[in-house]
């Protein structure tokens, strides 16, 4: 294997095979790629994501904050059948007016395990 890689690879096994994320890893991989994956920019599932970045030149007001919470949710549920939300919000401190903040508690269905997930977007104003 080329020492130069630079994926955030998680090594390989004894097998030579590279090493998958199992688990809550995969369950919070396949959250993030849910999130920011953009509707048609995955091939043979045109459908796929949620695309928040879309929302980055919106203005930061209530109207934005709902939109991206109601698309988070509604990707979420259709594309990663292995949780159940818990809660999910999209905040804004006033003191940062161009950042929005994703937050999603969520549970594990296999083992019951809770685990909270926030995402960063920058918008307009």
């Amino acid at each position: 294997m080329d020492p130069n890689v630079s994926f955030p690879l998680t090594g390989i096994n004894e097998d030579g095979m590279l090493n998958w994320s199992t688990d809550s890893d995969s369950v919070r991989e396949v959250i993030w790629n849910i999130l920011l994956t953009e509707p048609g920019e995955r091939l043979m599932r045109p459908e796929f994501g949620a695309g928040l970045n879309r929302y980055i030149h919106y203005p930061n007001n209530e109207t934005t904050r709902r939109l991206i919470a109601d698309v988070s949710l509604n990707a979420l549920r259709r594309w990663e059948p292995r949780i159940d939300i818990l809660e999910l919000t999209a905040t804004s401190r006033p003191d940062e007016l161009n950042q929005v903040t994703v937050t999603v508690i969520y549970r594990t269905r296999a083992t019951g395990a809770e685990d909270t997930l926030q995402l960063g977007l920058q918008l307009g104003f």
